[in-house]
């Protein structure tokens, strides 16, 4: 899952970085205002942490914008600024949570879990379609009941697809949410088919109620079978 971090002071961003990476979340690091928004304009993230106080103005500003743009976005404020009506002016643009700095980096990660889950997944530890179960928490998938063993990016793959089942997922949106700033490096997008090839196949082997159907030239959809 993606994740867009707001934080101007370099160390506090890259312990949180590394702790969201070993929670398998691919995260991305805005430290600027500027670069907060032309990042919210260009992509969709399953969650932002944004830092208040930022280089340029206030992080309010990019929770504006990223309200008035319609995008669904999971948001908790990071901030020193504890007041009451700096929490309610965040809530009120739409964020989820708000954590006020100091924080140990253990409850940041359980406000995320908490955020994802309940706005995500709708309140459930698992998504599910057919026989197939996946649990994002624990990076583990189920197909009628029998372990199913994907590596990071298979597993990657499949949840957004869950999460969007039914409906067309282009080739290059897949590629943003699974590889994030990295898939612009790969223009003809090869390596998407041969992770989606593999996915398929073990889908199949695990006797799995669920397909993921190519629609030429544009992406895939995910559809019960």
């Amino acid at each position: 899952m993606k994740v867009l971090l707001v934080e101007d002071e370099p160390q506090l961003a890259e312990v949180i970085a590394r702790s969201l990476v070993r929670e398998h979340f691919m995260v991305e690091v805005a430290r600027t205002k500027a670069e907060a928004l032309l990042k919210v304009a260009d992509h969709t993230y399953d969650l932002i942490l944004l830092d208040i106080m930022l280089p340029g103005g206030s992080g309010l500003e990019v929770l504006r914008a990223l309200k008035e743009s319609g995008k669904q976005g999971n948001v908790i404020i990071i901030s020193a600024k504890d007041s009451l009506d700096d929490k309610l002016a965040g809530l009120d643009l739409g964020a989820d949570d708000y954590l006020t700095k100091p924080f140990h980096i253990a409850e940041l990660n359980a406000r995320v879990r908490s955020v994802l889950r309940r706005k995500q997944f709708g309140g459930s530890k698992a998504i599910t379609a057919a026989n197939v179960e996946l649990h994002p928490e624990d990076r583990t998938v189920q197909v009628a009941g029998q372990p199913l063993a994907l590596n990071r990016k298979e597993f990657d793959l499949l949840l957004y697809l869950l999460l969007n089942k039914d409906r067309l997922v282009t080739r290059s949106s897949l590629a943003e949410h699974v590889w994030g700033d990295h898939a612009d490096e790969g223009d003809d997008l090869d390596f998407i088919y041969a992770q989606v090839k593999n996915l398929r196949r073990k889908l199949k082997q695990g006797d799995a109620a669920v397909e993921v159907q190519a629609v030429y030239g544009i992406g895939y959809r995910l559809v019960e079978t």
